[in-house]
């Protein structure tokens, strides 16, 4: 997709009736604007595979401004995190709309505005459906504004969203939580500017995506704007709220690189937040330059089980850098990954979330390629080792490019080793049928050719046949939808390796 234009400012005005294009239609065309208004309000989505009702069709979003208010946060806890926060929404209507869904499914909705005028809202399955009270033509501005609170208590069976850490709050909203902390269009074909405004009582500090644009102390409470200058997915947003410390380093060419780490643990952690600037020149050797505005990393206080690539300051556990038993080239190469997200999954977005193995895939490429080339863990054994397993993470979780819908309503299901490992084995194989030079200026083509868009697997396919010089369909159709995992071009005796015997029973 490409950049989405800068809105222009909403009218104020009354909304004019959408005109008729024959007035021998005019009488039908009534009657179908009355059933659709008395018409029960239904989640809807944009179809994707894996998420049907993420997403909602008729508009594109061009910009967020997401405001937090006063947030309460106790020193070892959060019991709220404030309201009601106000979500202004500027979107071009893609076509003609009585109503407009948006992803909602967590707090509670004051009072929604279309334009400046009040609007009509219900709520369906995961869905806020909103009634302007004048229909909405194809290729209109609309400025949409949404009152509302924001609870970072969820159910047990919700995994992400707002994340609670030692004394404050962070987001980790992949693959589809953003909509319980605010109403958006949540799936990453639609990215869009965002603007933060977070309202903190002193003594805490509040950071987000983007370069910092202000700060008002009044009355005993800071409030922080931060405003991106790429546009960005819902499940890449990232709001910091707790007793931290930013540093501030520099990396390649000037790029400002900020950390936001617990203040009591920063003499801990500053030797490897000092690492940054060269992972970050090691990446731009291998596929060209930084895509985004800044860099850094969060250290969450907190149990997650994951470490996230949320735009330009990814989210890891402060525990992975303190904790003395994983290995220094291990951690080094899990930032890597999640550095390398930058490029692959962020600047370059999945179209679809079938396309996951695009992000997983490439970040985990480079964060071996990364192990290989300075701690000497070769890549060629990690691949050996993940052929032999391909068949089984295909059986479990799908080839890599049509993975399985997730289980037990566990979201992060599609998370699986097949989109990590298997979809890194994909691109070795590559390397193995291209060569090389072709493999490395490939990815640079792609990082540049869809900066700050979404692109498909089809896509790839498309670049790749390209840079190759011959249509490499068969070798993608096999690598990537096979139930079993092709033979590795260039080492004939790599073998699957045989699923062990099941004990006893049926």
């Amino acid at each position: 997709m490409p950049h989405t234009p800068h809105p222009p400012a909403p009218r104020s005005r009354t909304r004019g009736r959408r005109r008729l294009r024959a007035a021998a239609l005019l009488a039908s065309a009534v009657s179908v604007c009355l059933v659709a208004a008395s018409a029960p309000p239904t989640p809807l989505g944009v179809g994707d595979r894996l998420f049907p009702h993420l997403g909602n069709p008729g508009y594109d979003v061009a910009g967020v401004r997401t405001f937090f208010p006063s947030p309460t946060v106790r020193q070892a806890n959060t019991d709220a995190a404030g309201g009601p926060s106000t979500k202004p929404i500027d979107a071009r209507t893609t076509a003609d709309l009585d109503r407009v869904n948006l992803d909602f499914a967590h707090g509670k909705v004051d009072s929604v505005e279309v334009d400046g005028e009040p609007a009509g809202f219900a709520t369906a399955g995961e869905d806020l459906v909103i009634t302007p009270e004048d229909a909405l033509d194809e290729g209109e501005w609309t400025r949409i504004t949404v009152r509302h609170t924001s609870d970072p208590v969820y159910p047990e069976d919700r995994e992400g969203g707002w994340v609670r850490t030692a004394d404050g709050l962070a987001m980790a909203n992949q693959a589809d939580v953003a909509h319980l902390v605010f109403p958006c269009n949540d799936h990453p074909s639609d990215k869009a500017s965002f603007t933060f405004r977070v309202t903190a009582p002193d003594g805490l500090t509040a950071v987000a995506n983007g370069l910092p644009a202000g700060v008002d102390r009044t009355g005993g409470t800071t409030t922080w704007t931060y405003r991106t200058a790429h546009p960005m997915a819902t499940e890449l947003a990232q709001v910091s709220i707790g007793r931290s410390t930013v540093l501030h380093r520099t990396g390649p060419h000037g790029l400002p690189v900020r950390d936001v780490v617990p203040t009591e643990h920063r003499a801990a952690l500053e030797p490897w937040l000092a690492k940054t600037p060269g992972q970050i020149a090691w990446m731009e050797e291998k596929v060209g330059r930084y895509p985004f505005e800044m860099y850094g990393l969060l250290m969450a206080d907190a149990t997650t089980g994951f470490e996230l690539e949320t735009q330009t300051l990814s989210l890891f556990e402060r525990e992975l850098f303190t904790e003395p038993g994983y290995p220094k080239w291990y951690v080094e190469s899990i930032m890597v990954h999640e550095l390398a997200h930058q490029w692959f999954g962020n600047s370059v977005g999945p179209a679809t979330w079938s396309d996951l193995w695009l992000n997983e895939g490439h970040a985990t490429w480079y964060e071996a390629l990364y192990a290989q080339e300075t701690a000497d863990k070769p890549l060629e054994a990690r691949m050996k080792a993940a052929y032999g397993a391909s068949d089984g993470w295909r059986a479990k979780g799908g080839p890599p490019a049509a993975p399985k819908p997730p289980t037990s309503g566990s979201k992060t299901g599609i998370f699986r080793a097949n989109v990590y490992d298997g979809a890194a084995l994909v691109l070795y194989a590559l390397r193995q049928e291209i060569g090389r030079p072709a493999f490395e200026r490939l990815e640079r083509a792609w990082v540049t050719r869809h900066r700050d868009g979404t692109a498909t697997t089809a896509d790839f396919v498309r670049i790749a046949s390209e840079t190759a010089g011959r249509d490499l369909g068969d070798f993608f159709q096999g690598w990537l939808y096979g139930e079993k995992t092709p033979p590795m071009p260039g080492h004939p005796d790599w073998k699957p390796t045989p699923a062990p015997a099941r004990a006893g029973g049926a």
